[in-house]
């Protein structure tokens, strides 16, 4: 049984699942699908081809789904897919996605989205990830599972976030940051590992340890990055290929400070 205020309001073509909360003054238009369990607090606007999986909460004065900030965007049949169990807060923004770059935006599950969080059309976003107050996501940005977003922090467009990444408060990110990695500054650079996340995600000492050796080798050698990353691809740990991957496959590069010589 759903619980829906009587001010609130619920055009024809909703489709609402089970046990399903929606508070006053909230408006869920045309074309949105909610999943069971998802609580939607009030003055909410869900509109679009937006679809929200099961468990989700959304809180006061969120706009989901609403169309792309993109100049290039002209009416286009796109599309705002949002997992399972997310929590939501105040003065959120998520756009759907544009045809130029896939018409889609995909949000994973278990995330938390802190107060006016923005993420941009065709962006996509993993799961267990944390984003703090104001964070800023550009158009076509990847975020992978379990990363941090500091508050106030923006992301450029096109630039990929690498899983267990930790980017501190405030930081402007214009390039690819790898995997189990702290960001900070603008613009950002790589300033260590993000042992804290590694330590509560990683059971096994041996895989940290491993990574550490490959984070020295590529960004505190000042062997050519790419050279080392290839040569990494074939270790034997599983994190350190992930890492190793990430590095081979930069678009954007990676924004890290290399070591003064003596020369």
């Amino acid at each position: 049984m759903n619980n829906i205020h009587p001010t609130a309001i619920i055009e024809e073509g909703v489709v609402l699942g089970d046990n399903i909360t929606v508070g006053a003054f909230t408006i869920l238009k045309n074309g949105v699908s909610i999943g069971d369990g998802t609580s939607i607090s009030s003055h909410v606007l869900i509109e679009g081809k937006t679809t929200i999986g099961k468990n989700n909460e959304i809180f006061s004065h969120g706009v989901i789904g609403s169309i792309p900030q993109d100049l290039k965007f002209h009416n286009e049949d796109v599309e705002l897919i949002i997992g399972d169990n997310n929590k939501i807060r105040e003065h959120v923004l998520f756009n759907p996605g544009t045809e130029g770059g896939g018409a889609k935006t995909i949000i994973g599950s278990n995330n938390l989205f802190m107060g006016y969080t923005h993420v941009a059309h065709d962006c996509i976003v993993g799961s267990n990830c944390i984003f703090a107050n104001g964070a800023t996501l550009a158009g076509h940005v990847e975020i992978d599972d379990f990363a941090v977003v500091g508050g106030l922090s923006a992301i450029h467009q096109f630039c990929k976030i690498g899983t267990s990444a930790m980017i501190g408060g405030g930081s402007i990110i214009v390039q690819d940051i790898p995997p189990f990695t702290v960001t900070e500054g603008n613009r950002a650079t790589i300033r260590g590992l993000n042992l804290t996340g590694l330590r509560r995600r990683l059971e096994n000492r041996s895989d940290i340890d491993a990574i550490k050796k490959a984070y020295k080798k590529l960004f505190e050698s000042n062997l050519p990055l790419q050279e080392v990353a290839n040569e990494l691809l074939n270790d034997e740990n599983e994190y350190v290929k992930v890492l190793a991957k990430f590095v081979s496959e930069t678009k954007r590069g990676i924004p890290y400070t290399r070591k003064k010589t003596n020369e």
